[in-house]
Parts: C-alpha cells; sequence; structure tokens
C-alpha cells in the first residue's frame, strides 16, 4: 500500500492504488480487518481446552466461544469426566450452539506411583472396568466418542509379557463396555522424564496392545510432545501406527508449549497429517508461551503459520 511520504506521486497512480486497497477485503489475505490471526476454519481441526483463553473470557463455556470464534472446531478437557452432569449439559448445549466435537478426557483414576493394571490385581482390574462405564455414560450427556485410557506403571515383580498379558486382559473387559455404545478408549505414550515408570512409554508398546485386544474401541493417541521426547522420528513412527491412531495430541518440545517453541517442525508435521487424509482431532495438551491476552493471540497465531502448509 503507497505509504503517506509518498503522495506527492502522480495523481493516477494514487487514485489507482486507492481504489486497489479499498476493494481488498480482509479476508483476501487471510487476516481480519484489526490485523492478528485469521478467524476462518483451520485446515487441521485442533482442538484448545478450559483456561488456554481466560484472559479474552472468564467463563469456560464463553472460553468456547471464544474459540470457535477464531476458527477452532474442536476441544478437549482432561477433567471432564469430574464436572458433573450439570455442567456436561450447558456444555453440550454450547458446542452444538457452535457445531463444535469434543475431543478426550481421561476415562478412569491415574495412579503415577504404583501399578494400576500390570499387576493383574482383580480389584483394579473391576474398578477399572467399572470406571470405564461411567466414562461411557459420561460421553453419552456430552456427545464425545475418545476417552483417554491409562493403563499405569509396570510391575517390579512379573516378567514384562505377564504384565503385557494382564493389561490386554483389563482393556478387552473395558472394550466389552465401550463398543455398545461406539465408543473408543485411546492409549497415549507417556514418557519417562515426565511420568516415569509408566508402561505404555513407547509407541511400539502401544500398537501391541492395541493389536492385542483387537477392538475398535481400543486405538491409539498418538500425543507428539510424548513421541518427541521418547523417540522422535515423528513421521515414520507415526506412519507404522497410522490405521490405528484415532487422536492426535500435541506440544513442542523442549517446554511442551505451543509449535513454534521447540524443535518440531510442526508446519511439515501438520502437512503430512493433513495429505494423509485425517479427519479428526488434535488436541492442544500443552502450555503457552506468553501472557494475558498477547500470549493467547500469539498462540492462535502460532497455529495459523503452522496449519499455512
Amino acid at each position: 500500500m503507497i505509504r503517506r511520504e509518498f503522495i506527492a506521486a502522480a495523481t493516477t497512480a494514487v487514485a489507482a492504488s486507492v481504489s486497489v486497497a479499498a476493494s481488498r477485503r480482509p479476508e483476501d489475505s487471510g487476516q481480519p480487518a484489526g490485523g492478528g490471526p485469521a478467524k476462518g476454519p483451520f485446515k487441521l481441526d485442533y482442538a484448545p481446552h478450559f483456561g488456554m483463553f481466560r484472559h479474552h473470557a472468564a467463563d469456560d463455556l464463553d472460553q468456547i466461544s471464544f474459540a470457535a470464534d477464531q476458527g477452532f472446531r474442536s476441544w478437549e478437557d482432561n477433567g471432564m469426566k469430574g464436572r458433573g452432569k450439570e455442567f456436561h449439559e450447558k456444555f453440550a448445549q454450547r458446542m452444538a450452539k457452535h457445531n463444535m466435537r469434543m475431543g478426550i478426557f481421561v476415562s478412569t483414576w491415574i495412579d503415577w506411583e504404583h501399578p494400576m493394571l500390570s499387576d493383574g490385581d482383580q480389584g483394579r482390574r473391576e474398578r477399572f472396568v467399572k470406571e470405564m462405564g461411567e466414562a461411557v455414560e459420561v460421553c453419552k450427556r456430552i456427545n464425545a466418542t475418545w476417552m483417554t485410557t491409562p493403563v499405569g506403571r509396570v510391575s517390579q515383580h512379573l516378567p514384562w509379557g505377564h504384565q503385557f498379558t494382564n493389561i490386554v486382559e483389563t482393556l478387552r473387559q473395558a472394550a466389552a463396555v465401550c463398543e455398545p455404545a461406539g465408543k473408543v478408549m485411546v492409549l497415549e505414550p507417556l514418557n519417562w522424564r515426565d511420568h516415569p515408570g509408566q508402561f505404555t512409554a513407547t509407541s511400539d508398546t502401544i500398537r501391541a496392545l492395541v493389536k492385542a485386544v483387537n477392538s475398535p474401541a481400543c486405538k491409539i493417541l498418538q500425543d507428539l510432545y510424548h513421541l518427541q521426547v521418547t523417540e522422535g522420528n515423528l513421521i515414520d513412527n507415526m506412519n507404522r501406527s497410522w490405521d490405528d491412531i484415532a487422536y492426535f495430541q500435541l506440544g513442542d518440545n523442549p517446554g511442551r508449549m505451543e509449535p513454534g517453541t521447540g524443535e518440531v517442525n510442526h508446519r511439515n508435521v501438520f502437512k503430512h497429517i493433513y495429505q494423509r487424509g485425517y479427519k479428526g482431532i488434535l488436541g492442544m495438551e500443552h502450555g503457552m508461551s506468553g501472557q494475558g491476552k498477547e500470549g493467547e493471540m500469539a498462540l492462535i497465531k502460532a497455529y495459523r503459520d503452522a496449519d499455512s502448509f
């Protein structure tokens, strides 16, 4: 656009330039009139979570509306199961208003210090299956499909093969609860730097578990932050498990912040996921490097940049 200091240029040139500039709309360049990130839909379906836009909307449900206005089409919340029926109903109404999809929530308790399923304890197995049934009911209330499903730590007292078998047997029983409702448990890698001793630390172990359970109700949550910490080689590793991946989660490394803050080339990774035809959700399970409203807008811009492949 012609700067003020060049107004002395030929009158016809100025007139032509002003005419062209006036005919342009913000959406022609992908930017809103006031500057900042564009607000149209993203190519991929990224899902923020509560608190991510708290400086733009203090109320949880209003954060959903703000996200929808910014072009996000899904939402996720690890703690949704514990929010209660009244909130679930209000949440479902707000999501329906914006035609948004619900992503994951955590289905059962998590014990970071002791084995949950690997040692074959019958009491914990029964509790796990019972809580999975409760999670299915939550799915129905909030129109969700996927549930993050922890299996817990390795056991120090059993060979690996027996632990694997114990986990598979429990997951099969839980899958029998999920299948009739069309709901899906998703297992994610949990790196040992942040979560020492977790059984599902690597993508090959998760793939083996899913294949052994052999149910449409048990799939992979490919968390790219954890995968990068433990294994790297993101594109090759996701390709090996592609047919069993039902959900992605994101976070750059180091720091577990938004794309562009670490070592991962998210634009290339997102392009690969898009070109493979993925139509599911990519959960934004990470922190934010900036502060306040400016930090929140910078986060949105980071996704716009990574999504511009």
